[in-house]
């Protein structure tokens, strides 16, 4: 047996002794969910745990009070571990987060254990809000992963894929001011604002069939209006804009989206107003393969079938892509469900504290200390990952 191999046996027992406990932090994040920004629980019970073992932590970092950082050893390479804790508002923990903080965490324990052969920082970067507010965008723009390895974790699915990719997403809000008038009355002395607005939404349904199959654009309106015998004076809506690559959504998405709304302004005679919501844009995730088909050999060691993505159009957001554009990093997805059973469903917040769950804890635990031993004492690997990242920027 290779020293490598010797030392991986080792974070592979370090998750196991600690299986018990594992399976009950997991088990109590899941049965207190918290939303975005909220996770005051989770990130204690997160943070006080690694303290306990001998991790150094920060708690509250990047201004954030539910982030943390917790680090062990010292030099180079340093690689983190990213933990989510946040769950969705009426769902709980329907996309399994229990399972990443809690797998992130006793990843960090188990390559604690052996990082004083392998050398080098752990590091357990406690990350809020992934669902709702993209807490690793404000996280990367306050400089909360400069200086890293790399940066991996391990997202709850009903396939084990160790590619994954994600949209860019930005958020788009749009108003219409007209002039409110009495509907039967005087119909002809308003400006119909909810006519903008349903002329722009159906503007927005013929662009459709001119972008590219991996671009979405998808809203809601939040205001309609407040009476139905008065032509609506104001109108809202919330979009969102998404494309595989972000120069995509850059050079051509946002334009073509925003002609949709200024041509209904034009046609009803409204005042549009609008505003792009860059501060919290999520970025298209750039997997680092060289990363990532360590990562498979290593979960499928632990007798998981790796399988390719259902589609590159079956694809959502994380703020993960907002790492990755910065760092070498994967996002793979670890088995909850069967296929049918989606995520952001009670049906899979059910199984994220079932013994699937349990399985899915435990295996992506090892599978990403089991990495980051690859990552800590294979320089060629880091080698490949470096030059592979710079090649891609």
């Amino acid at each position: 047996m290779s020293d490598r191999d010797r030392l991986k046996e080792q974070v592979i027992a370090e998750v196991d002794r600690r299986r018990d406990e594992l399976i009950a932090l997991s088990l109590k994040i899941h049965a207190n969910p918290e939303i975005a920004f909220q996770e005051e629980k989770a990130a204690a019970w997160l943070a006080d745990y690694l303290e306990s073992e001998g991790f150094a932590v920060e708690r509250g970092i990047c201004q954030l009070p539910t982030a943390f950082r917790a680090s062990y050893g010292k030099g180079e390479p340093r690689v983190a571990f990213l933990a989510e804790y946040d769950a969705l508002p009426g769902v709980g923990h329907g996309c399994g987060h229990n399972i990443i903080g809690t797998a992130s965490a006793a990843a960090g324990l188990a390559a604690k254990a052996v990082a004083g052969e392998t050398g080098g920082t752990v590091l357990v970067i406690g990350t809020p809000a992934e669902e709702a507010a993209g807490g690793k965008v404000y996280m990367v723009a306050r400089g909360a992963f400069q200086g890293l390895t790399c940066a991996m974790m391990a997202h709850p699915g009903n396939r084990d894929v160790a590619v994954n990719y994600a949209l860019a997403c930005l958020e788009l809000n749009v108003e219409y001011h007209g002039k409110a008038a009495h509907a039967a009355a005087r119909p002809e002395a308003g400006l119909n604002a909810l006519d903008a607005m349903v002329a722009a939404f159906v503007n927005i349904g013929l662009l459709r069939q001119q972008l590219r199959d991996s671009a979405r654009v998808h809203g809601i309106i939040t205001d309609g209006g407040q009476a139905v015998n008065v032509i609506p004076h104001h109108t809202a809506a919330s979009l969102l804009l998404r494309a595989e690559e972000d120069a995509y959504l850059d050079e051509s998405l946002k334009g073509k989206v925003l002609a949709c709304f200024q041509a209904a302004a034009q046609a009803t005679g409204c005042r549009l107003e609008y505003r792009w919501g860059e501060e919290s844009r999520y970025k298209a995730m750039r997997t680092n393969l060289a990363f990532a088909a360590a990562y498979q050999g290593n979960i499928e060691s632990l007798g998981r079938r790796v399988m390719e993505p259902e589609s590159r159009r079956s694809m959502g957001s994380t703020d993960m892509g907002n790492v990755s554009a910065i760092v070498p990093a994967i996002h793979p997805s670890v088995a909850v469900a069967p296929p049918d059973i989606p995520i952001h469903t009670e049906a899979f917040r059910d199984l994220a504290a079932s013994e699937a769950g349990h399985r899915a804890l435990l295996d992506s635990a090892k599978a990403l200390a089991m990495t980051a031993v690859d990552v800590l004492t294979d320089a060629e690997l880091r080698r490949r990952m470096r030059d592979e990242f710079e090649s891609s920027e």
